[in-house]
Parts: C-alpha cells; structure tokens; sequence
C-alpha cells in the first residue's frame, strides 16, 4: 500500500497543467472570493500557494508515503496570509484551500484508479489518502488562520496602522476630516494628486518595489511620495503631481527590474482627485493582469508585449507601465474576456494571427494618420514594404481598413497589451 500511495504521489508531483487551472478557478471563484480573484496580487499569490500546497503533499508522501504531512508554512502560505490582512480580509477566505481540495481529490483518485485494479488495495488506498488529504488542509488551515490573526496583531498598532486606516477610509469616502486624515498619513492632500500601483506577480523582494517607486518619483519630477504598503507584492503611491509621469522615461528606470509593473491613475486635485487617481490606477493594474499572463505562474506562457525597430522584432519584454490615459479604452474593450474575444475575431479576421510585422504595420499606420513615409520612418524600413503589408491586412481583414479603422485600430491596441501585437 506504501509503494502504491509513493507512486501515485509521483504523478502528482508533476501535474498537468489543465489540472493546475482547475485548481485554480476552483480557489478562486465564487462571490466570497471576488475580492482575491479581482485584485492581481492576491490572484497570483492564491495561485502561488495552490500549487504550493499541492507539490508541499505530493513530495511528502513520495518520502514518506501515508503518513501524516505537515501543515505547508512555506513562504509563499505565510506572505499571503500577510497580504489577504493587510487588505482587510479574514480568515474566510480560506476556504479556497478546501475549494481547491475538492479538485485536488477527484484529480488523485483517476490517479488511484490508474495504479491498482484490485478492489481491496482500491478501497484502502482511497480511505488512507481521503484523510491524509483532509488532515492535510486543515492543518494548514490552521496553521495559516494563526498567522493571520499575528499579523492582524501587529497592523492594530503603530504609524503603519493609522496610515493604513486612513487611506482606507479616503478611498471609500468615509467622513475624515482633511486635518485628521493629513496627519495621519504626512502628506498634504490639498491641490494635485497623481497615483500609482507598483506591484509584481512573482514575490519579488520588497527593495525592488521599494527601488520602483523611487524611480516613479524621478520620472514626475515629485519631491516626495506617499507610500503604502499594501501588500507584500504592492505598493500604493501618491505623488503631489498635476501630470502623470512619462511612460517611455519611466520604462527606461524600471529595466532593471523586469519583474515589476507600474500602473498609473489620471492625475486629479484634492481629496476626490487623491481617490479618483488611485481607483484609477487600480483599474489598469486589473487590465494589465488580465490581459498579460503572471510570468510568474506555473503552466502559463509569458504574455509579452514590444515594438519593432529598425525592421526587426525585438525582443518580447513585459509592458512594465500603463496610464489609465493610455489604456482606458482597452480597459473598457476588456472588461468581459469573452466579448472581448469575440471582437477582435469578428473585427480581425484572419489578420488575428497573421504576423506581427502585419499588425504592427496597421497599428502604426494610423497612429500615423494614414500617412505611409511617417509609417515607414517610424518602422525603420522602405514605404513600399508598408504598403505590401497593408494590402496584406485588407486581404486578411473582413472588411477593408480604411472601411472601420476605428474599431481596427481598437482591437490592434487591445492585442498590443496583451503582448501579441508586435
């Protein structure tokens, strides 16, 4: 029973990936579970951990197969306990553990069926790992609940803990008066406001976001931020700015940091101005994850964004900055994926997964307002590659460009930030 219980463990040890998202949307659906799957960070940090999790069991059991596992206490569990506290969550949330559970359980039992066809080694394998599975959640269940009540503890108290209160209560228009709240947070919220999200989907360390933010400050030419931590994978920024930094300045700085994603709201005046922007910046950041997949996410392709330059696909890299100026429309476009979806295959056609020169070519050339020489120079290559690459997209779109190049122009930019468009 041991060696059965080791070699079905070993399968699991290397899972599909189908089962992966299985796993996943299980975890994170259902309406309790709204507010992790809709936050970027808290869905990757979920995903994170239900893998974890799973592999935590699996490589128990091929070591020592049967007995009890300990509960996982790893850091991805213990950081994400950290996270679902610090944005107002409780422990009800963790009923994703025993949602994935339940996937996990009919997953190991077409592996239990696979291993034996003797009813008798069939049944005890069956009753031995129900337990060990169900020990195994709770254990961890528990052992998480406790951190999170430590970590609750702990915000209760200190200057972080009246800095968060009293962005919390800004953000959702409760009455605080603007001395109070001033002083609680340090930072004046008369006059102009521009917010920005630096967050990362792979744990990345805490100097970098830290590092990310500086770089948020010189590239608005601030004087200084207010900045709070809202999670271990996010900070919320405020810059005392009337204008939002320049993205391609911006970019640059963050190279260094290719894990990190910056989202930035419109910039807006006074307390409406200080909630506006950040629910602003808030938006593209759910936008940007939606639309790029985490790169930090097991079974996943790395969603990646570029340009062309000098005739040449570069290489693919990570759209790291997005302005609620420059995306509001694709934000609107994508807010039901299946709509979406359906979109840009009735507006593309065949130009859908033609090649990226093809659709980069289009994108640029109204960019360009229809002018070809501005096209070409943009592209680094000869005005009459443009127009082979042009009638190339009227061959594959269902109705010519110059008939609906507002809604092609539209779909190209919805492509271009999810990382397909060249």
């Amino acid at each position: 029973m041991r060696e059965l219980f080791r070699r079905g463990a070993e399968v699991a040890l290397d899972p599909r990936a189908d089962w992966v998202e299985e796993l996943h949307a299980a975890a994170l659906g259902g309406q309790r579970m709204r507010p992790v799957a809709e936050d970027p960070v808290l869905a990757a940090a979920t995903r994170r951990v239900n893998l974890a999790n799973l592999l935590h069991w699996a490589a128990a059991n091929v070591q020592h197969p049967g007995r009890r596992v300990p509960p996982n206490t790893g850091p991805e569990s213990l950081d994400t306990a950290r996270d679902l506290v610090r944005r107002g969550l409780d422990e009800s949330v963790l009923d994703a553990y025993r949602a994935a559970q339940g996937v996990a359980w009919r997953r190991w039992m077409q592996i239990c069926f696979e291993l034996t066809a003797d009813p008798a080694e069939l049944r005890e394998l069956l009753d031995v790992s129900a337990l060990s599975i169900a020990t195994f959640i709770e254990d961890t269940v528990a052992a998480t609940s406790e951190r999170m009540r430590a970590e609750r503890d702990e915000l209760t108290r200190g200057a972080h803990a009246e800095r968060r209160a009293a962005v919390t209560l800004l953000l959702e228009g409760a009455p605080i008066s603007r001395a109070r709240a001033e002083a609680q947070l340090g930072y004046g919220l008369a006059g102009p406001h521009t917010a920005a999200v630096v967050w990362s989907g792979s744990g990345t360390a805490s100097e970098q976001l830290e590092a990310a933010a500086e770089a948020v400050v010189r590239a608005s030419g601030a004087a200084h931020r207010l900045t709070v931590v809202a999670s271990a994978a996010a900070l919320w920024v405020w810059l005392p700015v009337a204008t939002a930094p320049d993205a391609g300045k911006l970019a640059g700085e963050l190279a260094a940091h290719p894990d990190v994603r910056v989202a930035v709201g419109r910039p807006g005046r006074d307390v409406d101005g200080f909630r506006r922007s950040h629910l602003d910046a808030a938006t593209t950041q759910r936008m940007v994850a939606r639309l790029q997949k985490d790169p930090a996410a097991p079974h996943h392709s790395q969603a990646r964004g570029g340009t062309l330059q000098r005739g040449h696909p570069t290489r693919q890299v990570p759209c790291q900055v997005a302005r609620y100026e420059d995306v509001q429309l694709v934000a609107l476009l994508t807010a039901e994926p299946t709509l979406a979806d359906e979109f840009l295959a009735d507006t593309l056609g065949d130009l859908l997964h033609a090649e990226a020169e093809t659709r980069h070519a289009v994108l640029t050339y109204v960019r360009e307002l229809g002018s070809t020489s501005r096209t070409a120079e943009r592209l680094y290559t000869h005005r009459n590659t443009v127009l082979r690459r042009l009638a190339r997209a009227d061959e594959l779109l269902p109705r010519p460009l110059a008939q609906n190049v507002v809604a092609v122009a539209a779909a190209l930019e919805v492509l271009r930030w999810r990382g397909t468009a060249g």
